[in-house]
């Protein structure tokens, strides 16, 4: 009978499972981090021929790339601290800006770059809960601002900016502009909606990492301007 042959069946299937557990994210993290250091041991090329790894040691040693990588990018972040450096900083990106094709996407990727990555931005603000793609459907969604001032002056209502990421890749998403009234501020963490985004609403956040957020807003809220 299907009933007494799927019996047996089953704790082998559980094996396997919980097996995959164990397996597939180590994999995919090492081959993530694989990929990445392959790619930033790529920058060795630039070295003069009698600098590179296989002349000075003999064999290729994996990862010089990355501290390569990461040196550059500090020493560039140092240089460009005084005023010799933001000049030159200002004439690369004016030559850049006379090349037609360059200037826009460099100026788009700048944009994003500057409000993501700046100490200063606010790229999340925080995590929102909105209603999407339909009343009566929800979703978590990020607060990335207010919208523009053109927008605002031909809507009557306080707006947001939000950006509504899909699932399991957050990196695509919807840009969408919601009346305050209708989103609800949620007390986990953006680093916490994100997890709970990529995993499709398996992994769900700790109800007291939510509380202490609430209490430390709070607390701040509290707090005279400096």
């Amino acid at each position: 009978m299907p009933g007494t042959s799927s019996t047996p069946k089953s704790p082998l299937r559980s094996y396997f499972v919980t097996g995959l557990l164990i397996w597939v994210p180590l994999v995919i993290t090492l081959w993530v981090l694989n990929l990445i250091v392959s790619t930033m041991d790529q920058t060795l090329q630039l070295l003069p021929e009698h600098l590179q790894p296989e002349k000075l040691f003999g064999r290729r040693v994996p990862g010089l790339g990355v501290i390569l990588t990461l040196v550059v990018i500090f020493l560039s972040g140092l240089l460009t601290r005084n005023i010799l450096g933001q000049g030159l900083v200002r004439l690369w990106e004016a030559v850049l800006a006379r090349i037609p094709i360059v200037r826009s996407i460099y100026s788009s990727v700048k944009q994003v770059s500057d409000t993501v990555l700046s100490p200063s931005g606010q790229a999340f603000r925080k995590a929102i809960l909105v209603q999407y793609p339909r009343s009566g459907v929800w979703t978590i969604g990020f607060q990335t601002g207010t919208p523009a001032h053109e927008v605002k002056s031909v809507v009557s209502v306080e707006m947001v900016s939000v950006y509504v990421p899909t699932t399991p890749n957050p990196t695509s998403g919807f840009f969408l502009m919601f009346p305050r009234h209708e989103t609800i501020e949620l007390a986990m963490s953006v680093d916490e909606a994100l997890k709970y985004v990529v995993s499709m609403g398996v992994v769900a956040p700790n109800p007291d990492t939510g509380s202490a957020a609430r209490s430390a807003r709070a607390a701040a809220a509290t707090l005279p301007p400096a």
